[in-house]
Protein backbone atom coordinates (compact mmCIF):
# COMPACT_ATOMS: atom_id res chain seq x y z
CA UNK A 1 0.00 0.00 0.00
CA UNK A 2 1.54 3.27 -1.10
CA UNK A 3 1.48 6.68 0.49
CA UNK A 4 -1.22 7.89 -1.91
CA UNK A 5 -3.51 4.98 -1.11
CA UNK A 6 -3.01 5.50 2.61
CA UNK A 7 -3.85 9.20 2.36
CA UNK A 8 -6.92 8.42 0.26
CA UNK A 9 -8.05 5.86 2.84
CA UNK A 10 -7.76 8.33 5.71
CA UNK A 11 -9.44 11.13 3.76
CA UNK A 12 -12.36 8.80 2.97
CA UNK A 13 -12.70 7.99 6.67
CA UNK A 14 -12.78 11.67 7.63
CA UNK A 15 -15.07 12.85 4.84
CA UNK A 16 -17.58 9.99 4.68
CA UNK A 17 -20.87 10.38 6.48
CA UNK A 18 -22.39 7.60 8.56
CA UNK A 19 -24.95 5.48 6.75
CA UNK A 20 -24.19 6.94 3.34
CA UNK A 21 -22.21 5.00 0.78
CA UNK A 22 -19.93 6.78 -1.63
CA UNK A 23 -21.01 6.16 -5.22
CA UNK A 24 -18.38 5.02 -7.66
CA UNK A 25 -17.93 6.14 -11.24
CA UNK A 26 -19.40 3.44 -13.44
CA UNK A 27 -20.63 2.81 -16.95
CA UNK A 28 -24.10 1.34 -17.38
CA UNK A 29 -24.87 -0.21 -20.77
CA UNK A 30 -28.49 -0.54 -21.84
CA UNK A 31 -30.24 -2.10 -24.81
CA UNK A 32 -32.93 0.39 -25.78
CA UNK A 33 -35.30 -0.10 -28.71
CA UNK A 34 -34.80 3.00 -30.90
CA UNK A 35 -35.99 3.43 -34.48
CA UNK A 36 -34.86 6.89 -35.57
CA UNK A 37 -32.81 9.93 -34.60
CA UNK A 38 -35.82 11.35 -32.76
CA UNK A 39 -35.95 8.30 -30.48
CA UNK A 40 -32.20 8.57 -29.97
CA UNK A 41 -32.48 12.23 -28.99
CA UNK A 42 -35.40 11.54 -26.62
CA UNK A 43 -33.49 8.77 -24.81
CA UNK A 44 -30.27 10.80 -24.66
CA UNK A 45 -32.06 13.82 -23.22
CA UNK A 46 -33.83 11.73 -20.57
CA UNK A 47 -30.68 9.91 -19.48
CA UNK A 48 -28.63 13.12 -19.42
CA UNK A 49 -31.12 14.67 -17.00
CA UNK A 50 -30.31 12.13 -14.29
CA UNK A 51 -28.30 13.42 -11.34
CA UNK A 52 -24.68 12.24 -11.41
CA UNK A 53 -24.55 11.38 -15.13
CA UNK A 54 -21.35 12.63 -16.80
CA UNK A 55 -21.88 11.41 -20.39
CA UNK A 56 -24.37 9.51 -22.52
CA UNK A 57 -23.31 7.72 -25.69
CA UNK A 58 -25.93 6.26 -28.03
CA UNK A 59 -25.23 3.72 -30.78
CA UNK A 60 -28.39 3.57 -32.88
CA UNK A 61 -27.17 0.69 -35.04
CA UNK A 62 -26.53 -1.59 -32.02
CA UNK A 63 -29.54 -0.20 -30.08
CA UNK A 64 -27.11 0.55 -27.23
CA UNK A 65 -26.99 3.39 -24.72
CA UNK A 66 -23.89 3.80 -22.52
CA UNK A 67 -24.26 6.02 -19.47
CA UNK A 68 -21.13 7.04 -17.56
CA UNK A 69 -21.37 8.69 -14.18
CA UNK A 70 -22.25 8.26 -10.53
CA UNK A 71 -25.84 7.14 -11.16
CA UNK A 72 -27.24 3.79 -10.00
CA UNK A 73 -27.96 1.19 -12.72
CA UNK A 74 -31.55 0.68 -11.53
CA UNK A 75 -32.29 4.40 -11.74
CA UNK A 76 -30.76 4.62 -15.22
CA UNK A 77 -32.87 1.69 -16.40
CA UNK A 78 -36.03 3.19 -14.86
CA UNK A 79 -35.36 6.54 -16.54
CA UNK A 80 -34.82 4.85 -19.92
CA UNK A 81 -38.12 2.98 -19.57
CA UNK A 82 -39.90 6.22 -18.63
CA UNK A 83 -39.38 7.42 -22.22
CA UNK A 84 -41.80 4.73 -23.39
CA UNK A 85 -39.06 2.68 -25.04
CA UNK A 86 -38.38 -0.97 -24.31
CA UNK A 87 -35.14 -1.06 -22.29
CA UNK A 88 -33.05 -3.66 -20.49
CA UNK A 89 -29.52 -3.93 -19.18
CA UNK A 90 -27.04 -4.83 -21.94
CA UNK A 91 -27.43 -8.63 -22.20
CA UNK A 92 -24.52 -9.34 -24.56
CA UNK A 93 -20.89 -10.30 -23.97
CA UNK A 94 -18.05 -10.43 -26.51
CA UNK A 95 -18.04 -13.58 -28.61
CA UNK A 96 -14.58 -14.71 -27.50
CA UNK A 97 -15.51 -14.86 -23.78
CA UNK A 98 -17.91 -17.77 -24.25
CA UNK A 99 -16.62 -21.31 -24.78
CA UNK A 100 -19.65 -22.47 -26.80
CA UNK A 101 -21.12 -19.45 -28.62
CA UNK A 102 -23.60 -21.44 -30.74
CA UNK A 103 -25.47 -23.15 -27.89
CA UNK A 104 -29.20 -22.37 -27.89
CA UNK A 105 -29.11 -20.40 -24.60
CA UNK A 106 -26.26 -18.18 -25.80
CA UNK A 107 -26.66 -17.65 -29.55
CA UNK A 108 -28.93 -14.76 -30.46
CA UNK A 109 -29.66 -13.71 -34.05
CA UNK A 110 -30.48 -10.19 -32.89
CA UNK A 111 -27.12 -9.69 -31.16
CA UNK A 112 -24.75 -7.12 -32.68
CA UNK A 113 -21.79 -8.51 -34.66
CA UNK A 114 -19.13 -9.97 -32.38
CA UNK A 115 -21.50 -10.46 -29.42
CA UNK A 116 -23.54 -13.31 -27.96
CA UNK A 117 -26.07 -13.34 -25.13
CA UNK A 118 -24.48 -13.66 -21.68
CA UNK A 119 -25.20 -16.80 -19.65
CA UNK A 120 -24.73 -17.67 -15.99
CA UNK A 121 -24.60 -21.42 -16.68
CA UNK A 122 -20.99 -22.58 -16.05
CA UNK A 123 -21.44 -25.56 -18.39
CA UNK A 124 -21.90 -23.14 -21.28
CA UNK A 125 -19.51 -20.34 -20.40
CA UNK A 126 -16.54 -22.49 -19.36
CA UNK A 127 -14.73 -25.36 -20.97
CA UNK A 128 -14.54 -28.78 -19.39
CA UNK A 129 -11.01 -29.99 -18.52
CA UNK A 130 -11.03 -32.37 -21.51
CA UNK A 131 -12.05 -29.61 -23.94
CA UNK A 132 -9.43 -27.29 -22.53
CA UNK A 133 -6.77 -29.99 -22.92
CA UNK A 134 -7.65 -30.52 -26.60
CA UNK A 135 -7.81 -26.78 -27.25
CA UNK A 136 -4.37 -26.11 -25.81
CA UNK A 137 -2.92 -29.19 -27.54
CA UNK A 138 -3.29 -27.52 -30.95
CA UNK A 139 -2.74 -23.93 -29.81
CA UNK A 140 -0.12 -21.72 -31.47
CA UNK A 141 0.73 -20.32 -28.03
CA UNK A 142 1.73 -23.75 -26.68
CA UNK A 143 5.43 -24.46 -27.44
CA UNK A 144 4.86 -28.22 -27.04
CA UNK A 145 1.83 -28.24 -29.34
CA UNK A 146 1.31 -30.69 -32.13
CA UNK A 147 3.18 -29.58 -35.24
CA UNK A 148 1.07 -31.52 -37.73
CA UNK A 149 -0.85 -28.43 -38.67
Amino acid sequence: MGVGATLEYFSDLLISKKGKKKKHLQTVDLKVRMDCEGCELKVKKALSSLKGVKSVDINLKQQKASVTGYADAKKVLKKARSTGKKAELWPYVPYNLVAHPYVAQVYDKKAPPGYVRGSENPAITGMSPVEEQYTTMFSDENPNACSIM
